[in-house]
């Protein structure tokens, strides 16, 4: 059997380590706590900017400082992990995230904010794919994986949603510094409980000297991209330091893959990502969070702005889509992922996303929520946990354990980029339609409450034209998994493996085809 077959090192596939299921469960605590954090600041971000004198101008740089540093640094905290070995680089990155989440909720001014996000990021991409490798170590038995990433994929999906909710409890009844102080005791409890609970099969570490070169390039594109989409969205398209930032991306990211073909031992495999099924899956990943995250944000304004929603009811209007991602991830995608292809659980299950986010392009001033946004949610939330699940699994199946950081850290840069770009991608298009709408509506409102109808409209014309675009975005993802995704049944059904040549037949142990 070649190496991308083999078990990790150590670890039965019936038995495995007796404290693993004990392990998922802080595993999972620190991944909700990364994944909150993503959408609980900004709930909180309207307070944060009174209380520390923060501009227009500058308040972007909460969010965008930690996307910078988290998908930046990515790829780089994915081979620290294989490094290190993915337990320690998963406490580390705990105990950082829980000491950068005081500095920000200690912040006095926007300097000490801005770079209290920034320590989030960094932390963040070191304790992110040590989580998500740490479970392809310790899960290999067909069924057991199935269980522990249909948690792990749910988690990752509904976290997002959950954030709205948490963070605006805590904004209206508490403070926004708690959207900060509420990861220490994520951190401490996930920290001492891997600590003590962990234990990480031998044998799977790559030692080998850290790429530099390839550290550099990957982590100066990554940031130029993310950083590209961040200002297309607050400063346009055409903007030369915007059009500047593609360029950059765009040569070092071209370096960066040369100098992974050539180095003897490269920061990314390119192994990891030329398998067709894990290359697919990345791919179609980022392409659904591109449909994903702005939907978030136009529906969190849709029900604040146009429905005069408060953001705790907002955050539990969101309640339907977690309770959906929950059922397709822990029973549907759970339950089917070892007897059915992989790509008949995530191809259907972006069309069933797609197809709630179509009943939203119906949306209007005076929609109800139980007519169109509940059944919408659900569908969403159902399709995409079918989906995540199996895609969170089949993105680390059969890599070498050594890889196994780095092919993890690849799942999370795909969601990272696909995020940005949905932000700026969607907003830009919906403001692009809004503008047009009230442009050509103004002239005929006489009366100042019909001109603010008109501007209520266009605002809500804009998010159906981006949601319309959201739509085929979840479509192209479908097509990119069936056309992709050939993973080996569980039968014992075997593929060619692109990292060993396509005469080298291995069985595939997990997901399908």
């Amino acid at each position: 059997m070649s190496e991308t077959a083999a078990k990790a090192p150590g670890t039965p596939a019936t038995s495995g380590d007796a404290n693993r299921w004990k392990a998922l469960v802080f595993i999972a605590l620190a991944q909700l706590m990364v994944v909150l954090d993503a959408t609980i600041v900004n709930i909180a971000l309207p307070s944060a900017q009174v209380d520390l004198g923060i501009s227009d101008g500058n308040r972007q740089w909460v969010v965008t400082a930690y996307a910078l540093a988290f998908g930046g640094l990515l790829l780089f905290g994915g081979r620290i992990a294989d490094l290190w070995g993915r337990k320690n680089a998963f406490v580390v990155g705990l105990v950082g995230f829980a000491g950068a989440s005081a500095l920000g909720g200690a912040a006095t001014n926007e300097a000490m904010m801005f770079g209290a996000r920034a320590l989030q990021g960094v932390f963040g991409a070191l304790l992110a794919p040590a989580a998500l490798s740490l479970l392809a170590v310790m899960f290999t038995d067909a069924k057991e994986r199935a269980k522990a990433f249909g948690i792990y994929g749910a988690i990752a999906g509904g976290g997002g949603a959950v954030g709205f909710i948490l963070g605006g409890v805590l904004t209206e009844y508490m403070d926004w510094r708690w959207t900060f102080f509420v990861n220490i005791p994520f951190a401490i409890v996930a920290a001492a409980g891997a600590y003590f609970v962990i234990r990480e099969p031998e044998g799977g570490r790559n030692r080998n000297p850290l790429d530099i070169p390839g550290v550099l390039l990957s982590t100066l594109g990554l940031v130029a991209l993310v950083y590209g989409f961040t200002r297309a969205e607050s400063d346009g398209w055409g903007d030369s330091v915007t059009v500047g930032m593609f360029v950059a991306s765009a040569v070092l990211l071209l370096a960066f893959v040369v100098t992974e073909a050539k180095v003897k031992a490269p920061l990314l495999p390119l192994r990891v990502v030329t398998d067709r099924n894990r290359g697919g899956v990345y791919l179609s990943l980022g392409i659904a969070i591109i449909a994903m995250f702005g939907t978030f944000l136009f529906l969190t304004y849709y029900l604040q702005i146009v429905k005069g929603y408060t953001p705790i009811k907002t955050g539990f209007a969101f309640m339907p889509m977690i309770v959906g991602m929950m059922v397709g991830s822990t029973q549907i995608g759970t339950r089917l992922m070892t007897r059915v292809p992989a790509r008949l659980l995530m191809g259907p299950g972006f069309l069933v996303a797609a197809l709630g986010m179509l009943l939203m392009t119906q949306l209007e001033i005076g929609s109800s929520y139980t007519s169109i946004i509940l059944p919408a949610m659900l569908l969403l939330g159902l399709g995409m946990g079918t989906a995540f699940m199996p895609a969170m699994s089949l993105s680390t199946l059969g890599v070498e354990p050594r890889d196994a950081g780095v092919a993890s850290a690849m799942v999370n840069t795909s969601q990272q980029v696909g995020g940005a770009i949905g932000t700026a991608l969607l907003n830009t298009i919906a403001a692009s339609a809004t503008t047009s709408y009230i442009a050509d509506h103004i002239g005929s409102a006489s009366s100042r409450s019909q001109q603010q109808l008109v501007q209520l409209e266009g605002m809500v014309h804009g998010y159906t034209n981006a949601i319309w675009f959201a739509v085929g975005m979840l479509v192209l993802a479908a097509v990119i998994v069936v056309t992709f995704v050939n993973a080996g049944r569980p039968d014992g059904t075997t593929v060619a493996s692109s990292e060993e040549g396509a005469a080298d037949e291995v069985p595939v142990p997990v997901v399908a085809h």
